[in-house]
Parts: C-alpha cells; sequence; structure tokens
C-alpha cells in the first residue's frame, strides 16, 4: 500500500519532490475559510403548498416567492425580505427551473443567506436554505448578539489539529505508513501559517480598526486584508507600519449607474497594493454561529470585497466594525498540484495534430489529425472567430465593426484564448499564440528528448504543440458540457452568447507553461460575465521535463472547476464550493470527469496526474478502483489523519462517484462515445444511438447507457443542490436527477452504489470543522438495511 502521498492535492507535490531530487514546487498562499452555517439545509420533496393559482401555467418565479413567503417564512415576526437573482434560469433539458434568492437585511445583502427552488410542474421539487431567521440589527456595524470569531475558532482549532498530528501516526490495515504523520502535520502546518499567521493585525485589532471612523471605511477593510493575503511577509509587514498613510493612498469611486431598488453602490478601490485590478466591495451581512453547538446564527456587517492578485481571486467578508477581523474567504482560484450565428460549411475547419479527446497522455497513445471537431450549436462561430463587439485585442477599436465577425487564425476564439506565458504575469493579451494561417493548420513537432538533462528548456521548444494541444483540449470540454447542459444560461464560459441567456465576456484565459511556478496547475472562477483563466505549468519531475498541458486529465479537472462553481448556487454566485465537504467536492468532481473521459469499454484503474507527477501510482492517496483492496476510500475515511484539505476530501467524493458510475454501467451498458448527438440547425436532438425513445412528448432525453448516464445526472444534479452543499446534499441531488429524468428507476443502483461506500441513508456526520473534519458513521452496505430506510 502506497505510503500517503498527496493529502492535499495542493501541498502533494510539494512533499514529495522534497525528498526527490528535484527543486520543490511553489506553494501558491490561499486563504479559505468560514462559518458553517448550522441550520443551512437541503430538502428533496419538500412541504408542498396547494394554494398556488394557476397549475403548470403558473410562473415558476411566482411559485418562489408564494412559497417562500409562505411557507419558509412562517414563524418569522416580520417575514423575509429578499430579492430574486437575475441569474435564475430553466434548463431546457429537463425543464427544471432553478430560482436562486438572496435574503436582504436593513436592505443589505446577507451574503450567505441562500435560498435555491428547484420548480418542476409548478411544484417546489427541493430546495436549499441557509436564510437567517433571528431579529433584525441595528445598522450600525454591531453583530445581532456575542458570536464566535469565526477566523480565531478557526485558528483555534487547525493549532489544536495539529498538536494531535504531531503526536499520533497513521495506521492503516495495521500498516504504519512512512512519512504519513509527518506529512500531515507538515500540511496542516502550512495551512495554519497561510491562514492564521497574522498575529501582527490580532495583536493591534484594536489601534488598527480606528473605531472614531464614522462610516465604515472599504479602504481600510482592503488594505488590512491585503495585508493579511500579500504573500510577501515583508510587504504586508511595510504596509502595517504604514497603514494610514496607505490607506490615504487608496482612491475610491462609486459605479452608481447599477444601482437598483435593493442594491447597494458598489466602490472601486484603485492603487490597492498587491492587487493586478481595482478592487470592488459593497456593505453587506454575513452570519456565524451564535455559540458553538447552537442552531442559531448571529449578522455582522461587513464589506464584502472581491480583489484579484496575480497568483489569487479572492472573495472575503471583513468586519465593518473591526475590519482586522476576516469573517470569511474564498478563494476563486483552485489549485492541482502534485505530488444563433451558424458556421457556414464553405470556411476552412481547422486542423490540429494533438492527443485526440480521451487520450490522457503522451504515454496513452500517438498524436493524430483531427479536423475541425467543433459542435455547430455549442460552438456556433467555430473555434477561432468572435463577434466584434466582444473581441477583447478590438477593444476600444469596435465601434465600426460592432456586426462583424472577426476571424482569427491563432489559438484565439469564442470559448478560449490560449497562449504562452513563460513570465507567469497577468499580461494574456498579447502573448505568443501559434498561427495556422488562413487555412487554420495547426500541425507541430514535438521533442520531448533533448542532450541537457532536466532542462526546462525543452517543453519551450514546442511551445506550438502545447498551445495547440491546450486550445483544442478546452474547446472540446467546452463543447461536450455544453451538450449535457452546461450552456450559456447557466452560465459557460464564451466570450459572446449569441443571445442565448447569461452574461457575456468570460471566455477562458488559457495560460500554457506558465512560468510562475512548477508541478501545478489551476483555475480561477469569478461570476458569470468575468473570464475563467486556467493556468497549466511545466512539471520538473523527469528529464526531460514534462508539460502539464499535455496531461488532458489535469486540464480536464481544471476546466471542470468552472463547471461545478457556476453551476452550484447559480452562475451569480462563485462562494458556493469554498472549503469543507463543498469545497472538496469541487475537487472531486474534477477528477471522476476527467477519469470518465478517459476510461474505455475495457474497466480499467486509473491513476490521477501520474503522467505529469512521473510517479505510476498518480498523486492521490489510491488510484481510482471499484476494488476495496485497491482503493478503501469510504465516508469514514474523512476521519482520518490526512483528509483535512479539500484535496483529500475531493479524492474520497471521486471514488464514490466512480463507484456509483460502474453500478448504471453493469445496468445499462456502456456507451463508446460521451458526446450527445449534435443539435440540428432547427433546435432538435436526433437520438442516434446515444439516447432512449421518450416516453411521452417533451419528456427529457435520457442517455441510454451507463457511463453517460452517470455524466448527465452529475451535472444535472449540480444545477440541484445547494450552495455550500455537504456529501448528503450532493447525493440527495443525483438521486432526484435521476428521479426527474427517468422517473427513479435506478434508485436502487445509486443508492448500492452509494452504501457501498459508506454514504447510505444512515450515514451521519457530528462536529463538522471549516476544513471538513468531524466524526463521520459510514452505513451498513446491507441492501436490505437501505431498501427499508428509503422505501418505507
Amino acid at each position: 500500500m502506497r505510503s500517503l502521498y498527496g493529502i492535499a492535492f495542493a501541498l502533494a507535490a510539494t512533499s514529495a519532490l522534497a525528498r526527490s531530487q528535484h527543486s520543490a514546487a511553489r506553494t501558491r498562499k490561499s486563504l479559505s475559510f468560514g462559518p458553517d452555517i448550522p441550520h443551512a439545509s437541503f430538502t428533496v420533496a419538500p412541504q408542498r403548498y396547494t394554494s398556488f393559482t394557476g397549475g403548470h401555467s403558473r410562473s415558476p418565479y411566482d411559485v418562489a416567492r408564494e412559497y417562500v413567503n409562505n411557507v419558509l417564512a412562517r414563524g418569522v415576526p416580520n417575514g423575509l425580505q429578499f430579492i430574486v437573482r437575475d441569474d435564475s434560469y430553466t434548463d431546457d433539458a429537463t425543464g427544471v427551473t432553478h430560482v436562486y434568492v438572496r435574503q436582504l437585511v436593513n436592505g443589505l445583502e446577507v451574503a450567505d443567506g441562500d435560498i435555491n427552488l428547484n420548480i418542476f410542474k409548478g411544484q417546489v421539487i427541493s430546495l436549499g436554505d441557509s436564510f437567517y431567521r433571528g431579529p433584525t440589527p441595528e445598522f450600525d456595524g454591531h453583530p445581532t448578539s456575542h458570536s464566535i470569531d469565526q477566523h480565531t475558532e478557526f485558528c483555534e482549532r487547525l493549532a489544536t489539529r495539529q498538536r494531535v498530528a504531531q503526536s499520533s501516526q497513521v495506521v492503516l490495515d495495521n500498516q504504519a505508513q512512512p512519512y504519513a504523520w509527518d506529512e500531515d502535520h507538515e500540511s496542516l502546518s502550512t495551512n495554519y501559517g497561510i491562514n492564521c499567521n497574522t498575529h501582527p493585525l490580532r495583536q493591534q485589532s484594536t489601534t488598527l480598526a480606528h473605531p472614531d471612523i464614522p462610516e465604515p471605511d472599504p479602504r481600510r477593510a482592503a488594505l488590512l486584508f491585503m495585508i493579511a493575503a500579500h504573500p510577501d511577509h515583508g510587504v504586508a509587514e511595510s504596509l502595517l507600519s504604514n497603514l494610514n498613510a496607505e490607506v490615504e493612498k487608496i482612491s475610491v469611486a462609486y459605479e452608481t449607474h447599477f444601482v437598483g431598488e435593493h442594491a447597494q453602490p458598489m466602490a472601486i478601490l484603485s492603487n490597492v497594493p498587491g492587487t493586478v485590478n481595482p478592487v470592488k466591495a459593497r456593505l453587506a451581512y454575513v452570519q456565524s454561529p451564535e455559540s458553538e453547538g447552537s442552531q442559531k446564527t448571529v449578522l455582522h456587517l461587513v464589506h464584502k470585497l472581491e480583489v484579484e492578485m496575480k497568483d489569487n481571486w479572492y472573495e472575503a467578508a471583513v468586519d465593518a466594525k473591526n475590519p482586522t477581523i476576516i469573517r470569511s474567504v474564498v478563494d476563486w482560484a483552485s489549485d492541482s498540484p502534485v505530488p444563433t450565428h451558424v458556421e457556414s460549411d464553405s470556411k476552412p475547419k481547422g486542423t490540429y495534430k494533438v492527443w485526440k479527446f480521451g487520450i490522457n497522455d503522451p504515454s496513452e497513445g500517438e498524436r493524430s489529425i483531427e479536423v475541425g471537431p467543433y459542435d455547430k450549436w455549442a460552438s456556433p462561430l467555430g473555434w477561432h472567430s468572435i463577434p466584434a463587439a466582444v473581441d477583447p485585442s478590438l477593444k476600444g477599436h469596435s465601434g465600426h465593426l460592432r456586426d462583424e465577425i472577426v476571424n482569427h487564425t491563432t489559438t484565439f476564439g469564442n470559448n478560449v484564448f490560449a497562449h504562452e506565458d513563460w513570465e507567469g504575469a497577468n499580461n494574456w493579451l498579447n502573448n505568443y499564440r501559434p498561427d495556422g494561417g488562413e487555412n487554420l493548420e495547426f500541425v507541430y513537432k514535438y521533442f520531448p528528448k533533448g542532450d541537457e538533462p532536466e532542462s526546462d528548456i525543452k517543453p519551450k521548444s514546442y511551445i506550438n504543440l502545447t498551445v495547440t494541444q491546450l486550445f483544442y483540449t478546452t474547446n472540446m470540454v467546452h463543447d461536450l458540457y455544453h451538450r449535457y447542459g452546461f450552456d450559456e444560461k447557466s452560465g459557460n464560459f464564451q466570450q459572446d452568447n449569441f443571445g442565448r441567456g447569461g452574461r457575456d465576456g468570460d471566455a477562458v484565459i488559457a495560460n500554457a507553461q506558465d512560468g510562475s511556478g512548477y508541478n501545478n496547475a489551476n483555475f480561477m472562477t469569478p461570476p458569470d460575465g468575468q473570464n475563467g483563466r486556467c493556468r497549466m505549468y511545466i512539471w520538473n519531475t523527469a528529464s526531460p521535463f514534462r508539460d502539464g498541458d499535455l496531461e488532458a486529465g489535469i486540464v480536464i479537472h481544471e476546466l471542470s472547476h468552472g463547471l461545478s462553481t457556476r453551476l452550484t448556487g447559480g452562475p451569480l454566485n462563485s462562494g458556493c464550493l469554498g472549503w469543507g465537504e463543498s469545497g472538496g467536492m469541487g475537487e472531486g468532481w474534477g477528477d471522476f470527469l476527467a477519469t470518465t473521459i478517459r476510461s474505455t469499454k475495457n474497466y480499467s484503474d486509473y491513476a490521477m496526474g501520474s503522467w505529469a507527477a512521473n510517479q505510476e501510482g498518480g498523486i492521490r492517496n489510491f488510484i481510482y478502483s471499484t476494488d476495496l483492496a485497491v482503493n478503501p476510500s469510504t465516508y469514514k475515511t474523512l476521519d482520518k489523519p490526512g483528509y483535512w484539505g479539500v484535496h483529500a476530501i475531493g479524492e474520497v467524493w471521486a471514488q464514490i462517484l466512480w463507484v456509483v458510475s460502474q453500478k448504471l454501467i453493469e445496468k445499462h451498458g456502456y456507451s463508446d462515445t460521451l458526446f450527445p448527438p449534435q443539435r440540428l440547425e432547427n433546435g432538435t436532438i436526433p437520438l442516434g444511438d446515444f439516447y432512449r425513445e421518450p416516453t411521452y412528448e417533451g419528456a427529457p432525453l435520457v442517455p441510454k447507457h451507463g457511463n453517460t448516464l452517470m455524466v448527465q445526472l452529475v451535472i444535472n444534479a449540480m444545477k440541484l443542490q445547494p450552495c455550500r452543499p455537504s456529501f448528503f446534499d450532493a447525493r440527495d441531488a443525483i438521486i432526484q436527477a435521476d428521479d426527474i429524468l427517468t422517473g427513479g428507476e435506478n434508485a436502487c443502483e445509486l443508492w448500492s452504489g452509494f452504501s457501498s461506500r459508506g454514504l447510505g441513508p444512515d450515514a451521519t456526520l457530528v462536529g463538522s470543522t471549516p476544513w471538513g473534519g468531524g466524526i463521520r458513521k459510514d452505513v451498513s452496505p446491507l441492501i436490505s438495511l437501505f431498501h427499508k430506510a428509503y422505501f418505507d
């Protein structure tokens, strides 16, 4: 059995490489913590409300408003104030309307007060609810009552966990694991240092808070946050020693044209040290538990900040009364280190010499010439054309070309801008891209070996191939996920949405061979309408060095962060998968989808990241396998040392999904292609050998094979589940997705798969922590038990 390399995906490469002859990867500083909302819930088949008029014809948005006002607001003295967010939408494939509701108190948003209602045929079929239901606070920055300082509690509990790791050694199956406790302690120490090493702020909190300032100052909040978040300790100390002078250097402007009936002006803060773009700030409330073990929460007035840095993109809640206190923070960047326009057929299609989609890396097959495989519905302009009005290369010069289509001959198109980034900088627009000429021929040589051992120059010699491969893989993932329902209205990544809903202007910015580090990959997912950012790196784990852009599984994992973040909680809420089990599942979905895409009809176990990391077993604790002797992970595994981080949590979730998927394959068989049939120009979708014959007119299309059905259920479930879901919530959403799609015909297989890995109906979690800790109970795997629990 392998030792616990890869305890956290973000730190595994550093730990493993530190023991090898190669230089260690740079660890990116990333703050991420926040409170558990103890009363938050996800309910399938909730209480029916029968006083609606109009039946199926009633607007789902009216149904949502009436349900919140008449069911969820019962017992609340002054009712609930809220807005229905404009990123709510109806899924074209299932007919389910996903309505996202944000709570208001004193006219301000409660940033973690969310309700998502899933409405089908005039009824609420499931909902997530984290609304605050306590007394309304005075607008003075004081909490509604005494509460926990979330950051202090987080750090105290993390320090306790460190001490436990120091005094314990991991034993699995009665075999002592070399380095296991050491790696756990090292990872915990790094996490503590990243999130908690802000003692100067805590020691001077009274002075730094500046209580004499009559109005909350977003400049001060932003600067104090940057002191905690800045990766250079020396810079942070300098800012701290000159705090008041640095605050005065920050200029403020207000975007009043975005202010609506319930919105607050957005402060735009320029010249904030350490940022690459102006900081956005607005007043809001956030919740925290009233006391340990309490189901009640209290409200805190905060500055809600969006802070874009070179290596991070933060959404932070900084206390307005005492801005030395960070109430919560989510990094939209996720790491993956180790160890109606119709394209004319007359236009040339691109040709790409690449490892075909489904080949994971250079060790698994040869390159081939792939010809214009784009989807005419998902990518109606092809992969190299953009309407001039949204083409960033024409910014400031497109006025007279607004109705024109710009045809590029480089790796630059409506879905992705792919290029080298050897400098590791944020100046991406004019970076080098291979040019395929007017015939769009991207055919280049590959030189993986050279005379210079361990040379980082060799990957640069085939940069044309690298960027082409990254461009190809990213476009294929875009088109594949679009066919499964990650479309414009649900928040996908496109520069132009062609009037189909959602927000334009967010094609993926894809950096190949990013020079800011080694042995890593990450993806930044801001809300819909802002570009996603994918950064791939060279890996110095072999001689010559290997290029992470060429391992499709890593690229797919990163791009899948964009999928899960945009679908969970709605396209405009990027803070739903920040930490704990929800953050872990954000990692797990990426592993599961990458593994499913590379899988074949002949079953095999798979490792994650093995080629780039030059480790046969990959960068996870275990390879993905249905065999308990090969991969023993169950829900209870999360209680073990080494499983505190999102990457370790994620591999358990991916393993569970992999097992569930095989149950569906056993029942329905395997499809050799994951791609559903391409939608025709009239908008209809042919059944082919992919979909079953619909049982009634207007019925959602059901994939007939197990592997394609599982992908559809996973993606549909992301739309159903609440913000900050638990394993239980995500499991229940998958089971409900099957009920919507098939009438529940796969309930037995789904429950069997989940229960076999400990996530049956009797599974429990007591004492959850912000990093995913707690005491879990696995369900008995006996089928009779979960059948009785679920069907009785």
